[in-house]
């Protein structure tokens, strides 16, 4: 997405909000915690570290300028850090950023596991921190945690793909198509908390449908340990889905549907796919290929009829959430957590504030995507941000 016109657009989101939050009408803040606290600190004196996972995603690029650029709205100085998929590198920009005195951090981790070190010393300093997206685990020093609802994005990944087969219609009613249905199961790094929530939530929908014989999975890898892609990479799911083919798929037999988490795998795998001669479109029997994230490339491959659909989380609303929590935090207040129940790291349940997500699919590009300025017609048409 062009990131000068998504920061212009999450910064209005993020004013409004943070303005409403000091004012007292955001969550978790009276009119009296905004007007009596003298110890709330200037907005020029504060000083905000973010750690964004890569640049190797659009997704986590637009996160990063619109986390920054709503900060920076209000006043704030942002430390904003890629660590390239690289944990050692994003420890030491954590290091560095509370070495350089940052009131808040705002971590999307790498690992969620890999942080502990810093959280402790960012706990001793008075530091909050929030986790962005991915929940860090195995520390009690987490402080807010904002994300979408991801066991539900797992559940709407796996209607999609009954929808695409023809098992279930859009509306959520019983669709014509009976199977048997071969189908391949893929799942996002195990070192991502939100992995787990994506897959328990796909199987959750899809289990009943394997029991009773409408999906087969020729490969036998139902397991999430089978079918995670380490850090998420589009080579390592191509890699995966051709020895698939290569391994459990020979003569007459076909694959009709994959489970991708993430668009940038869905890449990956249709690449698979395509190189081993199966039909140009989905209407052509191209098998259904889900997806995550409505990346520009995947977006225009869903126009096109080549995946099937993906999940719109807006990260837009993300980031303004996280603004939110961070001036609650700053103001001397506790953010409003819509969620006290699901996220146990380990250690704790870490308070959370769980945003909706949406299906797309070819027939509402338009009213989700475009409409909402989340992407051009131009760039839905070019698959490239402009």
């Amino acid at each position: 997405m062009n990131a000068k016109r998504l920061m212009g657009a999450a910064a209005a989101t993020v004013l409004a909000l943070g303005l409403a939050a000091c004012s007292g009408e955001g969550a978790g803040t009276t009119t009296s915690d905004a007007t009596d606290d003298t110890s709330a600190p200037v907005a020029e004196d504060v000083r905000i570290g973010v750690a964004m996972p890569t640049q190797t995603s659009e997704r986590w690029i637009a996160d990063g300028a619109a986390v920054e650029s709503g900060l920076q709205e209000l006043g704030y100085e942002v430390d904003l850090q890629f660590a390239n998929d690289d944990i050692p590198t994003q420890t030491q920009q954590i290091d560095q950023m509370i070495t350089n005195g940052a009131d808040v951090l705002i971590i999307a981790a790498i690992d969620g596991t890999a942080l502990s070190a810093q959280l402790q010393n960012a706990a001793d300093k008075g530091i909050k921190v929030i986790a962005y997206d991915r929940l860090i685990r195995e520390s009690a020093n987490v402080d807010f945690y904002v994300t979408f609802d991801n066991f539900q994005v797992g559940v709407q990944q796996a209607t999609s793909l009954l929808v695409g087969l023809g098992i279930l219609n859009q509306d959520g009613s019983e669709g014509d198509a009976t199977g048997p249905f071969n189908v391949e199961l893929f799942a996002g790094s195990l070192d991502d908390n939100n992995a787990f929530f994506f897959f328990n939530g796909a199987m959750d929908v899809l289990q009943p449908y394997l029991d009773d014989g409408t999906l087969v999975v020729p490969s036998g890898q139902l397991d999430i340990e089978q079918a995670a892609i380490l850090r998420w990479q589009q080579e390592t799911a191509q890699r995966r889905m051709e020895d698939l083919l290569t391994a459990n798929y020979s003569g007459d037999l076909q694959v009709d549907g994959v489970l991708s988490p993430y668009d940038g795998l869905s890449r990956g795998i249709i690449t698979a796919l395509q190189n081993a001669g199966y039909p140009a479109t989905v209407a052509d029997g191209f098998p259904v290929v889900t997806g995550q994230d409505a990346e520009i490339a995947s977006v225009k491959l869903i126009a096109d009829d080549v995946q099937f659909a993906t999940i719109f989380k807006d990260t837009r609303k993300l980031a303004a959430q996280a603004v939110t929590a961070t001036e609650e935090f700053l103001t001397g207040g506790e953010p409003t957590a819509n969620d006290t129940e699901t996220y146990e790291n380990g250690v704790k349940i870490v308070p959370s504030y769980l945003l909706e997500s949406d299906i797309v699919y070819a027939d509402n590009i338009q009213s989700l995507l475009v409409d909402s300025g989340y992407w051009s017609a131009e760039e839905v048409a070019s698959g490239v941000a402009e």
